[in-house]
C-alpha cells in the first residue's frame, strides 16, 4: 500500500512540474498583456508534435535531447507570428474579443496539425538513458519521471532569477503592474509584449516535448491542455509563478492521492476515489475560489475595460418592431419554402439563438462571462429526457420542467459566482460545468454514462420536421422575448447599473449582489429551455451536449454577433451555425476556414457584426 502511494506520488509530482510550465507561460503572457490566450493550449500541443518529428528527424540518442529545446523554439516562433499578426492589432477590444481571436487561432492550428501530423495519435520515442525505473520504498518509479520532478523547481527558479536580474525582467515585472507607467516611460510596449508571449509560448512548448516519453501527440491534447492550465493559474492566483509552482503541485498531490485510494467504502457504500481525477482539479479552484477570490498568491484584478464600453440602453421604435414582426413571419413561412435537411439546421439556429442570448444576458447587461454556460443547456436537456424516459412523463410538461430545474441551477451557481468579478467569474463557472459534466459521464445508472441517453423524441403531433420547427420558433420567440423583457424592466437597469457602476448603485440602494444573483437563474432557465428543445430535436443527447465546447461556442455566438445587443447573439447563432454546418459538408478542413472566418470577423468587425453594422449605420445617418 505504501510503495503504491509512493508511485503514484512520484507519477502526480513529475505531471505537477509539467503543468506549471504549462500554466507559467499562460500566467505570463496574462500577467503582461492581460490576454486569456486560448491558443496557449494548441502550443503545447504543437511542442508535442514538433518533438516527436525532431526527434524521429535526427534519431540517435542525441535526437530527444535536442528536440526538447528545438520544440520550444520552434513553438516561439509560432507564438510571435500569432502575437504579431493577430493579438497585436486587439490589445485595445474587449478581453472577451480577445479571447475569441485566440480560440480562432485554436481551430486554425487544429487543422494545420491534422494537415502535417494526420489525425491518428503518434507515439514518441522514449528518453534515452532514463527508460528504466529505480526503486524507491519498496515501489518502482520511472527515472524520466524524476528528472520532470526535479525540472519544475529549476524552472521556477531561473524565471525569478530572469524577472529579478535583467532588466528586461524588471520591465516586463513593471508592466505587469502598470503598463501605461511603462509606455510613460519610453519602454517599447511591442518589443516587450512580444517577447513576453516568445517565452510563454516556448514554455508551453517545452512542456509539450517534455511529455512525448508519457503520453502519444493527438490533436485533443489542445483543449485538454489549455482547460489544465486555466485551473492552475486561476487557483494559484493570475500572474503568479509561485502560485503556479504551488497550484500544481497541489493538483498532482491530491490526483496521486485518488489514484491510490482507488475504491474505498464510506458508510457500508463503495466510493471510487479514482473517478475523481477527472474534475479535482475543478473542485479545487472552487473551493479555492470560494476562500480566497483571487487564488492562493494572486491579487484582486483591475476593473475590466470591457465593462466601460457597454451602451445605454435605447427604446426601439417602430420600425424595430415592423422589422422584427416581418423576420417572424418570414421564419415561419420557412417550411413552405424550404426542404427537410434546411428545416432540420433552421431548427438548430433557433435553439442556439436561444442558447445564446441567455449567455448574452448575463455577458451584457450583467457584465458576468461564463466560460461554463453549456451546464444550463445540458441541465434542461438532461431533466427533459430523464423526465420522458424514466418518469414517463409527455413532452410538454418536460419541456416546462426543464427550464425551471436549470434556473434552480443558476440559483446554487449564481450565490458563489456574483463574490467574484472577471477572469475568475468565469473560470468559477467553468469548474461547476465540468463537475456537472463528470456527473453526467460517470453516473451510468442514470444518465447513461458516456453512451448518454437515445430514444427521447417528439411526441405525435410535433413528431414531423415542420411541427417540431415551429414549436421551436415559438419556444425560442418566447425565451427571447422574455430575456427582452426582463433587460428593459426595473430589474434589467438596476443590472446594468451593479455592472456599469456598482459603488453608485450601492449608494442608491440597489443590492448589487442580489440583482447579479438574480441574473443567474434567468439565464440558466431560457438555457435550460433551449437545452430541451436540443434534445427531443436529435432524439437522444450524451454528456458532450454539456461539454467545454459547447460553452465556448456559445461565447463564440455572442462576441461574433455582437454583445452590445440582443440582437447581436441572435445574428452570431445564425451564422455560427451555418458556417459550421456549410464548411463541414465541403471540407476535411472545416475548422481551419471557420477559423480564419472568425478571425476575420475579429479584425473586420471588432464590435461584433450587428455592433459594426449599427456603427456605421450610425454614422452615415
Amino acid at each position: 500500500m505504501l510503495a503504491d502511494l509512493l508511485v503514484q506520488l512520484v507519477n502526480g509530482l513529475a505531471s505537477a512540474s509539467t503543468l506549471f510550465l504549462l500554466a507559467s507561460g499562460l500566467s505570463l503572457i496574462f500577467g503582461v498583456t492581460r490576454v486569456v490566450n486560448f491558443a496557449h493550449g494548441s502550443f503545447y500541443m504543437v511542442g508535442t508534435y514538433a518533438g516527436i518529428a525532431v526527434a524521429e528527424r535526427i534519431g540517435g540518442p542525441g535526437g530527444f535531447w535536442i528536440a526538447l529545446p528545438a520544440a520550444a523554439a520552434a513553438v516561439a516562433i509560432l507564438g510571435v507570428i500569432v502575437e504579431t499578426s493577430v493579438l497585436k492589432r486587439i490589445y485595445a477590444a474587449p478581453e472577451l474579443f480577445q479571447l475569441l481571436a485566440t480560440f480562432a487561432v485554436v481551430l486554425v492550428i487544429k487543422d494545420l496539425a491534422l494537415m502535417q501530423w494526420g489525425a491518428e495519435d503518434i507515439l514518441g520515442p522514449r528518453a534515452p538513458g532514463l527508460k528504466g525505473a529505480v526503486e524507491i520504498g519498496g515501489g518502482f518509479v520511472p527515472e524520466y519521471d524524476l528528472l520532470l520532478i526535479a525540472l519544475g523547481p529549476v524552472v521556477l527558479v531561473l524565471l525569478e532569477q530572469l524577472f529579478k536580474r535583467t532588466r528586461w525582467g524588471v520591465l516586463v515585472r513593471a508592466a505587469t503592474q502598470d503598463r501605461e507607467m511603462v509606455g510613460a516611460l519610453g519602454v517599447n510596449q511591442a518589443w516587450l509584449f512580444t517577447g513576453v508571449f516568445a517565452l510563454g509560448s516556448a514554455l508551453a512548448g517545452l512542456a509539450g516535448a517534455l511529455q512525448i516519453p508519457r503520453e502519444p501527440a493527438s490533436l485533443n491534447l489542445d483543449l485538454v491542455a489549455i482547460t489544465d492550465a486555466f485551473v492552475v493559474v486561476v487557483i494559484g492566483g493570475l500572474g503568479s509563478l509561485r502560485g503556479a509552482f504551488l497550484a500544481a503541485l497541489l493538483i498532482g498531490i491530491v490526483k496521486a492521492l485518488c489514484v491510490a485510494a482507488g475504491t474505498v467504502e464510506l458508510a457500508g457504500i463503495p466510493f471510487n476515489f479514482s473517478k475523481l481525477t477527472i474534475v479535482v482539479e475543478f473542485a479545487l479552484m472552487a473551493i479555492t475560489l470560494a476562500l480566497r477570490p483571487w487564488g492562493l498568491l494572486g491579487r484582486p484584478q483591475r476593473e475590466s475595460h470591457a465593462a466601460r464600453s457597454q451602451h445605454l440602453v435605447v427604446t426601439p421604435g417602430r420600425r424595430f418592431w415592423t422589422s422584427t414582426g416581418a423576420l417572424l413571419l418570414a421564419a415561419a413561412a420557412a417550411p413552405l419554402v424550404v426542404d427537410e435537411y434546411m428545416l432540420v439546421l433552421a431548427t438548430d439556429v433557433l435553439i442556439f439563438a436561444l442558447f445564446a442570448v441567455s449567455l448574452h444576458f448575463l455577458m451584457g447587461p450583467g457584465g458576468m462571462a461564463s466560460f461554463g454556460h453549456a451546464a444550463y443547456f445540458g441541465v434542461g436537456a438532461y431533466a427533459a429526457a430523464l423526465l420522458v424516459k424514466s418518469a414517463g412523463w409527455p413532452m410538454l410538461p418536460s419541456i416546462a420542467a426543464a427550464p425551471l430545474l436549470a434556473g434552480a441551477a443558476g440559483v446554487f451557481v449564481g450565490w458563489f459566482c456574483v463574490r467574484l468579478s472577471g477572469v475568475y467569474l468565469a473560470m468559477l463557472t467553468l469548474a461547476v460545468a465540468q463537475i456537472a459534466w463528470s456527473i453526467a459521464f460517470q453516473w451510468d445508472d442514470v444518465t447513461g454514462g458516456s453512451n448518454g441517453l437515445v430514444g427521447v423524441w417528439p411526441a405525435e403531433w410535433a413528431a414531423t420536421k415542420s411541427r417540431y420547427y415551429w414549436f421551436t420558433l415559438a419556444c425560442a420567440a418566447g425565451g427571447i422575448g422574455v430575456i427582452w423583457l426582463v433587460i428593459h424592466a426595473p430589474f434589467g437597469f438596476a443590472l446594468r447599473a451593479a455592472r456599469d457602476a456598482p459603488a453608485r448603485a450601492e449608494a442608491i440602494g440597489i443590492d448589487v449582489h442580489r440583482v447579479q444573483w438574480l441574473a443567474f437563474p434567468v439565464a440558466g432557465a431560457v438555457a435550460g429551455l433551449a437545452g430541451a428543445l436540443f434534445v427531443f430535436s436529435k432524439g437522444s443527447l450524451s454528456p458532450e451536449t454539456m461539454a467545454i465546447s459547447r460553452s465556448v461556442d456559445g461565447l463564440v455566438m455572442v462576441l461574433m454577433g455582437g454583445v452590445q445587443t440582443l440582437a447581436g447573439p441572435v445574428v452570431g447563432a445564425a451564422v455560427f451555425t451555418w458556417m459550421q454546418d456549410e464548411i463541414l459538408r465541403h471540407t476535411e478542413y472545416w475548422r481551419l476556414v471557420l477559423g480564419g472566418a472568425v478571425l476575420l470577423v475579429v479584425l473586420a468587425f471588432p464590435r461584433g457584426i450587428v455592433g459594426s453594422v449599427g456603427h456605421l449605420w450610425r454614422q452615415r445617418a
